[in-house]
């Protein structure tokens, strides 16, 4: 079965899902449980507002909230609009969120009221309230809306109860929908293509301002069907979403996967372990996907015995770095039937290779699997010809996942993307003789030591297989006679007297001379930004 040609696109996946899953239970948050008829017909109620506002086919809408229902609704109301969503991180502050804002000429915000102590709306203010401010400077045209620096979005509405009076609070936005048919809701939903353009996703920016990858209706739907398909995601699953709905993979492997086999969502808007641990109990949760961090922030939390977990049964996990214990651990000490890695990127729909359930319990803990159905990868070296297998090089992805490019900015696009459509992922990885992908780091993070290339995530696998290690992150830092080496940021378990010397001495019995970090810095935890990736330019700059 081909999602993309049996659904259209979102706004028929959403209706399909409404009458095949109808009584099933859709979204759970705290005590308010919504099934999926229900669920379809909030989503039609806010499509009908977004069209009552003005929005039209292409027209760029962005949401700015943590997992929430009323994320799930307003986005997927947007997009059954026909509008191109673009999810806003939500640990932007408010000049980060206007750039985003104005680069995309978004026409529509949903915006959560105050999340961890910030006014959202405060902030955007702030950045974009006064023309030439901000991201005012990005634009230019007359204001037609409540902040004169972003003068194409026309209308905020806040997912509160209260708002200011030149914004719209979520209750009187739906009202507005009210003289919007059903019928022509669907007409609007039915003009949207597989070729129509789905959400615009932001790089994060580390390495620059950040771009935003195009991609396509037919491009979600078939990479997400077939990473439910491999993952085994079934109807009646519970899945805890934890990562961000902004995040490609929380959007697409959590909230459109789970329409196309009838799972329940569970969004949860704070990683925090307490809190995965009383909903994995509570509701039974047979699914948790997340970064490493997360599953061994469970594994070892000190009352993890005092929570029911028998109910997982899929986790699927995925980064520079997986620890050789935790696909064991995850099997051994919680019963997890199927564990699964994977890798991929905002600019190839978030999904490139993936293990498949019956792969070796190494080939799951060493690589991040094959290369989906219908695409291909490779590694290649400096000079673009093909590594050797064992090599390692440039990881480069062509097939239908691939972004057609970052939106209006064909340099940048040119940049990444080959005359004959491979996608340079600024990845290094190595494949194995069977095709299995291995990313040992971002080509950026490289730093060389007397000649010798030295991959971080490589000396983070090998750093994290000492017992009193339990997280652990690698820079490059100048040195006079090597030129750079290493530094060590280091979390340790609880209860561990372990010394910088005593990490050292056990590092050069276990790696060659120019990988051992010349430093160790303890840390008690390490940056992360709300997709689980350390944030290595906040260590650089210690």
């Amino acid at each position: 079965m081909r999602g993309d040609l049996e659904w259209g696109g979102v706004p028929g996946l959403v209706r399909s899902a409404a009458a095949r899953f109808a009584d099933r239970e859709a979204v759970v948050e705290g005590r308010t449980r919504v099934s999926y008829a229900e669920l379809g017909a909030r989503v039609e109620r806010a499509a009908a507002a977004c069209m009552a506002s003005g929005v039209h086919v292409g027209d760029r809408v962005a949401v700015w909230a943590p997992n929430t229902l009323d994320w799930i609704v307003s986005a997927l109301g947007a997009v059954s609009a026909g509008a191109v969503l673009v999810p806003l991180n939500t640990r932007f502050k408010g000049a980060e969120a206007a750039y985003v804002l104005a680069r995309s000429r978004a026409k529509l915000l949903f915006v959560t009221g105050t999340f961890l102590g910030t006014s959202y709306v405060a902030s955007l203010r702030r950045a974009a309230g006064e023309p030439g401010e901000g991201a005012g400077q990005e634009v230019a045209g007359p204001g037609a809306g409540p902040l004169p620096g972003l003068p194409h979005l026309e209308r905020v509405v806040v997912l509160a109860d209260d708002a200011p009076a030149d914004f719209r609070t979520w209750k009187d936005f739906l009202a507005d929908g009210e003289g919007v048919g059903s019928d022509e809701v669907r007409r609007r939903g039915a003009a949207v293509s597989g070729a129509s353009p789905s959400d615009i996703v932001f790089t994060s920016g580390t390495t620059g301002r950040p771009k935003g990858a195009l991609i396509t209706h037919a491009q979600t739907l078939r990479g997400y069907e077939i990473w439910s398909d491999l993952a085994g995601l079934r109807e009646g699953d519970r899945y805890l979403i934890v990562n961000p709905f902004f995040h490609t993979f929380g959007y697409k492997a959590g909230i459109i996967a789970c329409l196309m086999r009838g799972a329940t969502m569970v969004p949860q808007p704070v990683f925090d372990v307490d809190t995965v641990l009383a909903n994995v109990a509570a509701e039974r949760v047979s699914v948790l996907p997340g970064p490493p961090t997360l599953h061994q922030s469970l594994l070892d939390h000190p009352a993890r015995d005092t929570y029911d977990l028998s109910a997982l049964r899929l986790v699927v996990t995925g980064a520079a770095v997986v620890p050789l214990r935790l696909v064991e651990r995850l099997r051994t000490e919680l019963g997890v039937d199927t564990v699964l890695t994977a890798y991929g990127l905002s600019e190839a729909s978030g999904i490139v290779t993936m293990c498949r359930r019956g792969d070796r319990p190494e080939v799951i803990a060493s690589t991040s699997g094959r290369a989906i159905p219908d695409t291909e990868v490779r590694v290649v070296d400096a000079s673009g010809a093909p590594a050797a297998p064992g090599s390692p090089g440039e990881v480069l992805v062509r097939g239908f996942n691939v972004m057609s490019g970052y939106f209006e900015d064909a340099a940048a696009t040119a940049e990444v993307l080959t005359p004959d459509g491979w996608l340079c992922t600024g990845d290094v990885g190595v494949l194995d003789p069977e095709g299995n992908l291995r990313i040992t780091d971002r080509i950026k993070d490289m730093f060389i030591v007397g000649g010798f290339n030295a991959y971080p995530a490589e000396i983070e696998q090998l750093l994290g297989l000492h017992p009193e290690v339990a997280d652990v992150a690698v820079v490059g830092v100048p040195d006079s006679r090597l030129g750079e080496v290493g530094r060590a940021y280091v979390v340790r378990r609880p209860h561990s007297t372990l010394t910088a010397d005593d990490l050292i001495t056990w590092s050069r019995r276990e790696m060659a001379n120019y990988k051992v970090p010349r430093t160790i810095a303890f840390v008690t935890e390490l940056p992360r930004n709300a997709s689980g990736k350390v944030v290595k330019g906040e260590l650089r700059g210690r």
